[in-house]
């Protein structure tokens, strides 16, 4: 089995999802000088092997309710209960409360076009 190394989301409305990104779960931005796509940076700075970007195929997508059936896990470097609270107060479309995984406490947020993304604050 080979490991998975990069992960792209297709997504209705770039600038609109690089906001979201950016602003509400403090990811930052790699410039790589792609108009298409925004690669980010996670948790002191590290890559994250994560992006967004138009979609490679307008007319694919056109109609295509996105985002499901995708769930994304990335760790936190703060407390849960710190994240939570701030994403609540910025009207982040948070599921649920705060839960126990067998990997440590996590929420999920939405994103702009529906995916799930979960954060985690890892044992």
């Amino acid at each position: 089995m080979r490991k998975l190394d990069f992960v792209t989301l297709q997504v209705s409305d770039l600038e609109k999802s690089k906001q979201f990104y950016t602003d509400k779960l403090s990811f930052e931005v790699i410039d790589m000088g792609n108009p298409d796509a925004y690669i980010f940076k996670f948790n002191k700075g590290q890559e994250s092997g994560f992006c967004i970007r138009k979609p490679f195929d307008n007319q694919a997508l056109k109609d295509r309710e996105l985002g499901i059936g995708v769930s994304l896990w990335f760790a936190i470097d703060e407390k849960i209960e710190d994240l939570f609270s701030r994403l609540k107060k910025e009207e982040v479309s948070v599921v649920g409360s705060i839960k126990q995984t067998p990997f440590g406490q996590a929420i999920t947020v939405i994103d702009p076009d529906g995916y799930n993304i979960t954060l985690i604050e890892l044992k």
